[in-house]
């Protein structure tokens, strides 16, 4: 009989194997006990003197089934069931044309391929390159500063999460996520995503699932097309009928999922053109902190730091400014990795950070990111990119007007003095930084709020608030600054036809939750219409 048994223990320090614990956990016999598969792993980490190692698994029980309901009668073990992907309920409206999807991000891509997989044949446009050019390009931004529109961290196969930590976890609970995950272990990413409670891909594993993604798109009868940026809509009755691109050509289509992404400043000022409706929505804006992934480590894990079975040591942060509606958060943690320019635009600084699987860089870094609201930018849609904007052409001001990041120590950020950027680590970020003073290149209620943000975690992760911590801005990129709004039926509420997705309609806050809006919005489509 197959078991699911919740929180298996197993000390840092144990030599058990995972069939003795469960075993002992159950109170049977090793041998009673046939195959086993982890369901879930995860780290804990509370009590840093005793770290463990805590496992969900499926276990083949030979047992009476006397002895199986006493085991039934712990919480922490169930008879399991494995619930199959729910199938999709097809519409009955015709389609002349395919449909449209606009924009190869994770979001994009699953609902393309979603599409695929019932005989939709849609038709996918990016405005940027294939994964292989792409890469080249921004490794020649990175390393030249020569910065190319269309093909950069933000825009191209695979989305901005292409140049990411390829995190792959999501506060969303819905029961498709297991469905996605194997479809992604399929496309190429490594199979402890399955269980793991933190998974990764990592930048360069991300890459080869992108195109695998890709891959399978193509030969389920979809067709990508890169190099080709959605101009504007085609627009009948205050209906989208279609998209035109950035040639000219009129592609027409009966639904359009829009996934342009949190970036496509051009679309977001299109779509006010054609008063499609939207709104301002909050986000936050801050910096990019960096550490020896050492120090992280032993903040954590204490002497277990650098032990093989915990791999570099991640964090989660918050603090609340009780005088103030303001809280500064971490955000995009990067264990092992490095901060990269992210530019989307000519004339402005964006950073980010990123990490291989491997996450073997030795430094730390996360963005430390304040909220801000349409009370603090204005309510109009597009408001938020305006916000954004001027504060990425001040860093490009005074980061040199070459793409260069500023950069301050926190020693000088918390006193005023002089900036400097000498630090605990090498700056890693790319093409480079120039020390400057933060709060000429963000709000003063930011840099406040960091400030008290940055004393807080020092009190919680040892080590944090050393002077020699890193700061370098900006990170203005951390979600959608306005959000498209649809209605129960995923459409546009404004103009049917237009189906508003993923993290740039302000529907999702990373890879996950952008790839399980794709899905959705997918099945939305096949709700109103029969394959072709």
């Amino acid at each position: 009989m197959l078991l699911r048994i919740n929180n298996v223990r197993i000390p840092l320090v144990s030599e058990a194997s995972l069939r003795e614990a469960s075993a002992r956990r159950l109170g049977v016999k090793k041998q009673d006990i046939g195959s086993i598969r982890v369901l879930r792993r995860a780290v804990d980490a509370r009590r840093k003197s005793n770290i463990v190692i805590n496992y969900h698994v499926l276990a083949d029980i030979d047992a009476p089934a006397r002895l199986v309901n006493r085991l039934l009668r712990d919480k922490d073990v169930t008879r399991f069931k494995e619930e199959p992907a729910p199938l999709p309920v097809f519409g009955t409206e015709k389609m002349q044309e395919r449909p449209v999807v606009i924009g190869a991000g994770p979001a994009g891509l699953v609902a393309a391929l979603e599409l695929a997989r019932y005989g939709y044949r849609p038709l996918l446009l990016e405005r940027g390159k294939k994964i292989a050019e792409r890469v080249d390009d921004v490794q020649r931004f990175w390393k030249k500063g020569e910065f190319d529109p269309d093909s950069n961290v933000q825009f191209g196969e695979g989305g901005a999460g292409t140049f990411s930590d390829g995190k792959l976890t999501t506060r969303v609970n819905d029961p498709v996520m297991n469905d996605i995950l194997k479809l992604f272990v399929e496309a190429g990413a490594p199979e402890e995503i399955l269980w793991e409670q933190k998974p990764h891909v990592g930048t360069d594993r991300l890459r080869a699932m992108v195109a695998g993604l890709n891959k399978m798109i193509a030969g389920l009868g979809g067709e990508i097309r890169f190099n080709t940026r959605a101009a504007g809509f085609i627009i009948e009755d205050n209906a989208v009928k279609g998209v035109i691109t950035q040639t000219g050509e009129k592609i027409y289509a009966p639904a359009v999922i829009l996934a342009c992404g949190h970036s496509a400043r051009d679309t977001y000022a299109m779509l006010a053109e054609n008063k499609i409706a939207a709104e301002a929505k909050a986000f936050a804006i801050g910096v990019r902190i960096e550490h020896p992934q050492e120090l992280i480590d032993r903040a954590q894990y204490g002497e277990f730091a650098g032990h093989p079975k915990l791999g570099a040591a991640d964090y989660a942060v918050v603090w609340h400014n009780l005088e103030s509606t303001r809280t500064a958060y971490s955000f995009c943690m990067c264990p092992g990795g490095q901060v990269v320019g992210a530019a989307s635009e000519t004339g402005g600084v964006v950073v980010n950070g990123m990490s291989m699987y491997k996450r073997d860089s030795g430094i730390a870094n996360s963005a430390l990111v304040v909220n801000v609201s349409p009370e603090d930018f204005g309510h109009n849609p597009l408001d938020g990119v305006e916000f954004q904007r001027r504060w990425e052409r001040l860093a490009f001001k005074c980061g040199g007007e070459k793409f260069y990041a500023p950069a301050q120590n926190f020693k000088t950020f918390l006193s005023g003095s002089a900036p400097s950027a000498e630090s605990l680590v090498k700056a890693s970020c790319l093409p480079g930084i120039t020390a400057c003073d933060l709060n000429m290149v963000l709000p003063d209620y930011v840099t406040a709020t960091l400030r008290g943000g940055i004393k807080a975690f020092g009190q919680r992760l040892a080590g944090f608030d050393d002077g020699g911590a890193l700061l370098t801005g900006v990170e203005t990129r951390t979600s959608a600054p306005l959000r498209i709004i649809r209605g129960s039926d995923k459409q546009s509420v404004s103009h049917k036809g237009l189906y508003p997705c993923g993290e740039g309609a302000g529907y999702a806050g990373g890879i996950m939750s952008a790839a399980l809006d794709g899905y959705h919005v997918a099945r939305a489509v096949m709700e109103r219409f029969a394959p072709l």
